[in-house]
């Protein structure tokens, strides 16, 4: 049986090995003619291929940052706002632009400081280091797999939770429209229950689903968008639970069922 533990070790092999590739891509877009050479000196005949298949830095590394971002916060949050800050303008205005503040946001735009026609102070280069940190700490979190330290509670949690959203769509696949939106809203609930206890928020007694989503929103921990994404799925779970006002329709629970797995899969 392929677990989380499994698909979050794949997947975190997976964006090292993207940003390895990321990271030669992003050499090349600042000096090609010495990093082909190097590539030529090392692969051989190989280095022409290679070349061909690397991917552009600028349209890749948007998607492997969101997913790398992802992963840090499950399994090493005390690095997220390092990881960050490698790519972030800072919130406090810089005076000056310099290697020491330099991120991979001003690489975007080209950012670069020169004096006088020809002499560049500050080049694109220096966002070279930030990605190698960013790198850095993505591979302490494959370290953090071998510990015996990594606290996999999490991760066993995310495939029962699995497990149960799995048994509301074979309730769905049956048409039995309230009962399978009645176990989704359960495993949101225990899903959102377990944020709340990792983010060390405050919750009342006897919190309801709305008022987990409530404090999460209030602690940003939840962002706009997705505070709007969560009430949504808690008024098609009160149409499931709830006997009065309309009747759920199988699209309403199919959208319940969806969203409650994109939410366990992504929001820890």
């Amino acid at each position: 049986m392929v677990t989380n533990l499994n698909r979050y070790e794949a997947d975190l092999k997976s964006l090292i090995s993207r940003a390895e590739r990321l990271m030669i891509a992003m050499q090349r877009s600042i000096d090609s003619k010495a990093v082909d050479a190097q590539l030529k000196k090392t692969l051989g005949e190989q280095a022409v291929s290679f070349i061909g298949s690397l991917p552009d830095f600028k349209e890749g590394y948007q998607s492997w940052y969101s997913e790398a971002l992802a992963v840090i916060k499950q399994l090493l949050p005390d690095r997220l706002a390092d990881f960050k800050s490698h790519y972030e303008k800072p919130k406090s205005a810089r005076r000056e632009l310099t290697a020491a503040n330099y991120v991979i946001d001003d690489f975007y735009q080209g950012l670069q400081v020169t004096r006088g026609y020809d002499n560049v102070i500050v080049s694109p280069s220096a966002a070279v280091p930030r990605f190698s940190a960013q790198i850095s700490i993505l591979k302490a979190c494959q370290a953090r797999f071998k510990s015996s330290l990594f606290d996999i509670r999490q991760l066993v949690h995310a495939d029962i939770l699995d497990s149960e959203l799995a048994g509301a769509r074979e309730l769905l696949k049956n048409n039995f429209l309230r009962p399978a939106g009645v176990v989704a809203g359960i495993v949101l609930e225990r899903h959102l229950q377990e944020v709340v206890a990792s983010h060390d928020v405050k919750v009342k007694t006897r919190p309801t689903l709305g008022d987990f989503i409530q404090v999460l929103k209030d602690a940003e921990v939840l962002g706009t968008p997705d505070w709007r994404r969560l009430q949504h799925l808690n008024e098609l779970r009160v149409k499931c639970t709830h006997n009065k006002g309309s009747e759920p329709t199988a699209e309403d629970v199919d959208d319940l069922i969806t969203g409650v797995d994109r939410t366990i899969k992504t929001l820890f």
